[in-house]
């Protein structure tokens, strides 16, 4: 089994040539593939792509906020992160209180009508506007629902009750390393249909303690190829080293297992572009040493050092 960088260019060129043509909730279409695992021995370098730049910032600062258990845009727009922006934006055009230009199925005609594009923007600029300076209507409007960081520090229970699932399995590791049960999982049934903006593509990962290091194997139910499993792949990376960091332990392996792997058919001549690159040495993780819980890390304490890459390649977002 091919690792390091190589093992997610083979999961691009197992897609493009052996996958199956679906079609999805977004009517853009994918090729796909079902079921598929990359391991990254993360002591050989953070697994952060090479072939095409990804901005480590943008991917800490999501971290973060899933660690806070925040599930409102406010956060991530504070660190200029727009990476959940359009499920938000959805969210606002469709409601009542939106009286705007049309904005329906604003994520494929923005790539296709110019006009639009520019009508959206300006409707795009000034959401984000109003999420950061106006708290009212960022609760309204900039929360998710019950996505990752409620699912993993507050899990509702049938006694209502919450449950910090992130920090139970940090204690578990602590105190009972060899158990088998150190697992959190962000899919919730009963929260799936009605209260999430996007159903958790990212399911559940499990912790593993042999040797004095700790792996972490991710089960991810659908993976977008080409622009969510990158920030994926170096996200959970970044949890296992930070929660080795707190148990005093050394990283393993981060294991990614993936249901329906696809890349979108407006991805195609992007990945092909990126495997037509050649990958250069993964860099490293900087954690400032002083700090000694998950929860209190903050975007300054993290560093990657020696990133060299290849430029970055843009790509439409399926909403």
């Amino acid at each position: 089994m091919a690792t390091g960088e190589q093992a997610y260019l083979d999961l691009c060129r197992t897609v493009l040539e052996t996958g199956s043509k679906k079609e999805d909730r977004t009517n853009t279409g994918t090729l796909s593939v079902f079921g598929h695992q990359m391991r990254f021995d993360l002591s050989q370098g953070f697994p952060l792509l090479t072939t095409k730049r990804v901005p480590f910032r943008l991917i800490a600062s999501e971290l973060l906020w899933f660690i806070k258990g925040d599930t409102n845009i406010q956060y991530l727009l504070k660190y200029n992160n727009n990476i959940w922006n359009e499920w938000a934006f959805k969210q606002w055009v469709e409601s009542e209180a939106y009286s705007g230009p049309d904005m329906t199925d604003f994520g494929n005609r923005s790539q296709t009508d110019a006009q639009f594009h520019e009508l959206y923007s300006i409707e795009m600029e000034k959401f984000k506007e109003k999420i950061v300076n106006d708290d009212a209507f960022a609760e309204k409007y900039g929360n998710l629902g019950s996505v990752y960081g409620q699912q993993w520090r507050a899990w509702k229970t049938s006694q209502g009750e919450t449950i910090d699932q992130l920090k139970q399995v940090i204690e578990s590791i602590k105190v009972n390393p060899d158990s088998r049960r150190h697992m959190v999982t962000a899919w919730n049934p009963e929260d799936v249909p009605s209260n999430m903006a996007l159903p958790p593509c990212h399911t559940m990962f499990q912790f593993y303690v042999a040797e004095g290091k700790l792996s972490c194997q991710l089960y991810q139910r659908s993976g977008d190829v080409f622009l969510g499993v990158p920030f994926n792949i170096a996200s959970y990376a970044l949890l296992t080293h930070l929660i080795a960091h707190e148990c005093n332990l050394e990283v393993g392996e981060f294991i990614h297992t993936l249901g329906d792997a696809h890349i979108y058919s407006n991805h195609i001549e992007q990945v092909n572009t990126q495997l037509n690159r050649t990958p250069m040495n993964f860099p490293t993780l900087k954690l400032n040493q002083s700090i000694t819980s998950i929860f209190d890390f903050e975007m300054e304490d993290m560093e990657i050092v020696n990133y060299e890459s290849h430029s970055a390649i843009k790509a439409p977002v399926a909403v």
